[in-house]
């Protein structure tokens, strides 16, 4: 097997060692061709993961959709509703119909299914998200497999992420699994003849174009979501793999370095649990906008200083995560800011011996952005 410049690639390279792994699957791989969950094809999955958990010792997280798609379909309705509160309201009836069909389906291998439902919030609030993190260490622990779901019953456009690709990408950035497995019902990335690209090494322009735009009729996501959650993946240095959910065994013969699907190969830095969170999961609340000099700074692991500040843009307190820009918009890293807007705006483009004036108080940080708080983007 090779890449787009013929070097081979070796899967069992970046697949030999998965002590942890995320599964994510999608409506439209859980439904049948009447549109209603396949309960046959959730227990085809949960014996492929259940074998992992029992038999490799592996630890595994299934990010599953289907809520509404359930909901749907025991409520009746003739379609996927627009409305949100009838989105809400499907999503309320459909997951304890999803999760009883998981719940059953673990049963014979004496495992749990451990729901947890999230929101946008719980990503964003650094104490909730190692909340998160501790749940779903103590379920892995618990002979159960944690299945978690946007929490459609009450999430709004402003705290939701609107599909469960991305939900998956930072589940696998939290609890530092070994590769992401986003499962849907076609065989991975398809190249406009229909063939399919068995590995990805840099999402460039080229693979942009590969996208088409439809989506699933009763799904949220498409090939675009995915390839957006697996550049998020990615960059944290964890290979991705799209593949059919539809195929049973999938997740094992992926493991087992069958070439099957699109895998994605990883960056080669690999970031830590705090820098993920920093550089890729939390939001900024601000920017920061430096010259030249401190883009050089940056780019050489230095500290943000207040000189190379030439201005500031949103409302972020102490310690909140902002995005720091050069002139042009380009963002060059992400980091958690040692002093608020208000604070800023006072020392920005000064030297650190000004701030006791400009501040009016003798304590104070020499950097506006330590560099143990930063993440280079790009």
């Amino acid at each position: 097997m090779t890449d787009s410049t013929n070097r081979p690639v070796d899967r069992h390279a970046y697949l030999g060692d998965v002590r942890g792994v995320v599964v994510k699957i999608g409506t439209q791989a859980l439904c049948n061709t009447a549109g209603t969950i396949d309960p046959a094809v959730i227990q085809a999955l949960t014996a492929d993961l259940a074998q992992l958990v029992t038999e490799d010792d592996i630890r595994v997280t299934l990010v599953s959709s289907g809520a509404i798609g359930a909901g749907v379909a025991e409520m009746g309705l003739a379609a996927r509703p627009k409305e949100l509160p009838m989105l809400q309201a499907a999503a309320a009836v459909g997951q304890s119909v999803l999760m009883n069909i998981f719940a059953a389906a673990l049963e014979p291998y004496s495992l749990h299914a451990g729901q947890i439902l999230v929101s946008r919030d719980d990503f964003e609030n650094r104490l909730r998200y190692l909340n998160l993190r501790n749940c779903i260490h103590a379920l892995q622990r618990s002979k159960s497999i944690p299945i978690i779901n946007e929490n459609d019953a009450v999430t709004v456009d402003e705290i939701r992420f609107g599909d469960n690709d991305l939900i998956a990408a930072h589940i696998t950035n939290l609890v530092q699994a070994d590769i992401l497995i986003l499962l849907s019902v076609v065989d991975g990335l398809l190249d406009a003849q229909g063939r399919v690209q068995t590995v990805v090494r840099a999402m460039d322009d080229g693979v942009a174009a590969m996208v088409r735009p439809e989506k699933s009729l009763r799904g949220s996501g498409g090939m675009n979501s995915k390839l957006v959650a697996a550049g998020t993946v990615k960059t944290a240095g964890v290979p991705v793999i799209i593949a059919n959910g539809k195929i049973p065994g999938i997740v094992q013969r992926l493991l087992n370095g069958e070439d099957m699907g699109t895998l994605i190969l990883p960056d080669e830095r690999r970031l830590s649990a705090r820098s993920r969170w920093i550089g890729l999961t939390a939001r900024p609340r601000g920017t920061l906008v430096v010259d030249a000099g401190a883009a050089v700074a940056l780019n050489n692991n230095k500290s943000l200083l207040a000189s190379g500040i030439v201005a500031a843009n949103g409302n972020f307190a102490r310690g909140d995560p902002v995005a720091i820009t050069d002139a042009d918009g380009r963002v060059l890293a992400h980091g958690l800011c040692n002093y608020s807007r208000e604070d800023v705006d006072k020392i920005r483009g000064h030297k650190t011996r000004e701030f006791e004036a400009l501040l009016g108080s003798d304590t104070f940080y020499d950097e506006v952005v330590h560099r143990d708080d930063l993440v280079l983007r790009g």
